[in-house]
Formats: structure tokens, sequence, C-alpha cells
């Protein structure tokens, strides 16, 4: 009986302090994936000083939309969207840590 209510006690403050933690963790990791995709679309486009990261915020979908220059959209793009799809994967993968399904929209 002792062991029983021991366990229930561990499990209820295990659960209670992961969940903090996870939260901390997600919202580093939403921050991160925000400049990753900053630092990607920087370091690809003429225009740097151009590159705008806004963030639309779900629950269980994150959409980002990027913004450059009209003259940097084909070097974020790339050849048949390669580059941009080469990104989304990226994203789509530091998503799947979260549990969280992200979206990247490329705006002019």
């Amino acid at each position: 009986m002792f062991m029983k209510e021991e366990t229930l006690i561990y499990e209820k403050y295990h659960r209670r302090t992961m969940s903090a933690v996870s939260d901390k963790f997600q919202n580093h990791m939403e921050v991160g994936m925000k400049a990753l995709i900053e630092n990607i679309a920087k370091s690809l486009v003429d225009n740097p000083e151009d590159v705008n990261i806004g963030e639309v915020d779900g629950q269980k979908t994150s959409v980002f939309e990027l913004r450059v220059a009209q003259s940097d959209i084909g070097q974020v793009i790339g050849k048949h969207g390669n580059t941009a799809r080469a990104i989304r994967t990226i994203l789509s993968a530091a998503g799947n840590k979260l549990g969280k399904r992200c979206v990247l929209e490329i705006l002019d």
C-alpha cells in the first residue's frame, strides 16, 4: 500500500515537472525556428535587410510567413522550388520535435 502511494506521488510530480520543462523547451524551439528561417533566408538573398518573418501560431500548427524583396524571391524559391522545399523540410523536421505542423509561406 505504501509503495503504491509513493509511486502515485512520484508520477504526479514527474508529470508536472516534465510539463513545465516541455513548455519552456517548446517556447525556446519556436523562437529558434523563426531565427533558423531568418538565417537561412538572409544567407540566400542579396538584400538581407529586407527579410522579415511573421508567425501565426495555432494550437497544432504554426505558419511562418517569409517576406523578401521582390528581386530575391527567385533565390529563396530556387530552381523548380528545390530551395523552398528544402527549407520546408527542415522546418517540418523541427516541428515534429514539438508535435506541431509547421508551414512556410513565401510572400513578396
